[in-house]
């Protein structure tokens, strides 16, 4: 199947709203905003979509959303470390770390009935062709193992899409959960 990549912005936002909304809010009403400095409102999910709405408004928020026609089936977060600073296994990922990356990638989600379908690798792709476009840089991500953890519990994405795609191991730095690595090309313009 082939999906057309848009950035997230506030023409595409209510695509974006759709999906979140039409899977209950995203983990329970989290928006995507879990894994910026704010984090999530766990009472309040329409908080969590202000937050994330204002973001979109400031341009201080970024995915590459997976569409197929105006429906919206997925997405990648990606942004700079201080964009996206709340991640899984912090510390031990702290303790490892030597040269920060350019860009992370944080949420890669795929809506309900679109699971194995190809939209979490067009996700990801999409994420790299953007932030070639940004510059491009060394971008980071935290998968882990699809065979170790429940395919709705992936929130960072399978460490095969990823490696799939050119990252490559760096450490691993939980129970399933690797860094991974991969330098991206600045665009030619």
């Amino acid at each position: 199947m082939t999906y057309t990549i848009k950035a997230l912005d506030e023409s595409t936002w209510d695509a974006f709203a759709a999906l979140v909304e039409a899977n209950n809010g995203v983990f329970g009403g989290c928006w995507c905003i879990g894994f910026h400095a704010e984090g999530p409102d766990r009472n309040d999910g329409a908080i969590n979509r202000q937050r994330k709405l204002e973001r979109v408004k400031q341009g201080t928020t970024h995915a590459a959303l997976v569409l197929d026609g105006d429906d919206c089936l997925g997405w990648c977060q990606f942004g700079p470390p201080a964009e996206l600073p709340r991640i899984k296994s912090r510390a031990q990922y702290e303790k490892g770390q030597s040269a920060p990356a350019d860009w992370r990638i944080a949420c890669n989600f795929v809506g309900k009935g679109h699971r194995r379908k190809g939209v979490a690798t067009a996700g990801l792709a999409g994420a790299l062709d953007l932030i070639a476009a940004l510059g491009g840089g060394t971008v980071e991500g935290f998968p882990e193992a699809a065979d170790d953890v429940p395919a709705g519990f992936l929130f960072n994405g399978a460490l095969s899409t990823y490696e799939r795609l050119g990252f490559v191991r760096a450490r691993k730095i939980g129970k399933h959960r690797w860094v991974v690595t991969k330098r991206v090309e600045a665009a030619r313009r």
